[in-house]
């Protein structure tokens, strides 16, 4: 045999380049061959041996999804809360215990430090869902040690997070999947067919509606002791200090500019992206964008609660995004409309609904399943419907909107360079300073 032939899956999987190739060469991957006795499952030594870091809310649901995949299998999980990790690892191996013959499973081993977890050779990609502020680091690491990322959105804290995980992704060669799953639901992917082909005329404006911000828990939030199990300093990471509090932290910390960027960030990464694709500008973004916001005026919580930004494209369309219009995007054109969200899609004419997109026509990425789309992806070296760089110029566009609204007037922006123009306030909030020893 050959010594092409004779690659890997798992060689395959680690990198295309002639360099990453050489790093990936080893010992093939032995999953335990009593683990899975399900019949049309792949061998073990065909399946993409899965990390997952952050195992919270949406952690356990992407973790979930990759559990329900037969070419995909949970080894590792991640977190530096005691309680979730572990947690986690039960449900995994409670999950494969059930698709065993034997009824038994224990194959999955829990990390407090996601460094341990990214030194298995037998992990090809991670899954990425810890709050925003350790996205960058830890997409970044898992490039340099040859795994291919899903990673939540938004993409980095940061526009420069951002372009520093895109440099990561395409010098080291790895596939990338952001979590923006609406790009493989068929209603989004149908509304911006039918925006890109004509249907409503010419594309003037696009309102995109998302939520107000959410405090249930504002108010007072006095220091606390921290819980045990509960690594709080590597939870805080790059971020600066603050004395822990049980607000601070999980589901609460999109609220906080220290570690999120508020719903505009949060449902921006999922609505603006869809503005993006039906707009035709993936490549690019805005050039002008000016908003107001109302803020908090004290406690703990310090983003946007109403806010309204505008911004304007190249190509001349406006983009309005606020808090008190339905959740979705509408594309308005000179011949009519369609408004799009999950659970609906709605026209004018209503006759654009069954309208058929031809074979010469537009047609735009179809994927069925976010995750499904990640690992097909692996295999062919192929890009996934929401790769890196669509991630990143999505995430530009909400990061903007923030960035106008904090400093209460209109910026401009070059697309191309990602910078600011004539504007060296807006400048120095395009990156923030990492605690020490943490840095790009």
């Amino acid at each position: 045999m050959n010594r092409e032939s004779s690659i890997t899956r798992r060689q395959f999987l680690k990198g295309t380049s002639v360099g990453v190739t050489a790093l990936a060469l080893g010992a093939p991957y032995i999953a335990p061959t009593s683990a899975f006795g399900a019949k049309g499952r792949p061998a073990p030594s065909e399946r993409i041996g899965i990390g997952s870091i952050g195992t919270g809310v949406q952690g356990r649901r992407n973790m979930y999804a990759f559990l329900s995949l037969p070419g995909a299998q949970v080894i590792a999980v991640c977190d530096v809360d005691s309680e979730h990790r572990e947690d986690a690892k039960r449900r995994v191996e409670k999950y494969y215990a059930g698709k065993s013959l034997k009824g038994r499973y224990g194959g999955c081993t829990a990390y407090n430090d996601f460094e341990d977890l990214l030194a298995r050779d037998d992990i090809d990609a991670v899954v990425i869902s810890t709050p925003n502020h350790w996205h960058a680091l830890i997409a970044i690491a898992a490039a340099k040690a040859g795994k291919d990322v899903y990673c939540e959105k938004p993409l980095g804290l940061t526009i420069a997070e951002g372009r520093a995980i895109v440099d990561a992704m395409t010098r080291y060669g790895r596939v990338f999947q952001v979590g923006s799953q609406q790009r493989s639901a068929g209603n989004f992917r149908f509304a911006c067919e039918l925006v890109r082909n004509g249907r409503i005329g010419k594309l003037q404006t696009m309102e995109v509606g998302l939520p107000t911000g959410n405090y249930a828990k504002a108010g007072s939030h006095p220091p606390m002791p921290i819980p045990k199990g509960f690594d709080y300093a590597r939870w805080l990471g790059p971020a600066p200090w603050a004395p822990y509090t049980e607000g601070r932290c999980h589901q609460q910390f999109r609220y906080i500019f220290d570690y999120s960027g508020g719903n505009v960030t949060d449902w921006g990464a999922h609505h603006l992206d869809i503005a993006q694709w039906g707009n035709g500008t993936d490549g690019t973004g805005p050039i002008e964008v000016d908003g107001r916001a109302e803020y908090p005026a004290e406690g703990l919580y310090d983003t946007a609660v109403h806010y309204r930004f505008a911004s304007t494209y190249a190509n001349g369309v406006r983009l309005v995004c606020w808090d008190y219009f339905p959740r979705g995007i509408r594309f308005v054109g000179t011949e009519g409309w369609i408004f799009v969200t999950r659970r609906m899609i709605d026209a004018h004419p209503k006759s654009l609904l069954t309208s058929v997109i031809r074979p010469d026509e537009i047609h735009l990425y179809r994927s069925k399943h976010h995750h499904q789309n990640l690992l097909d992806c692996m295999r062919t070296r192929g890009e996934t419907v929401a790769p890196v760089q669509v991630a990143h110029g999505s995430a530009i566009v909400c990061h903007l909107g923030n960035i106008a609204m904090r400093l209460g007037r209109k910026v401009r922006w070059n697309p191309d360079g990602e910078r600011f123009i004539n504007d060296p306030e807006a400048d120095k909030m395009l990156s923030r300073v990492m605690r020490s020893p943490w840095r790009l």
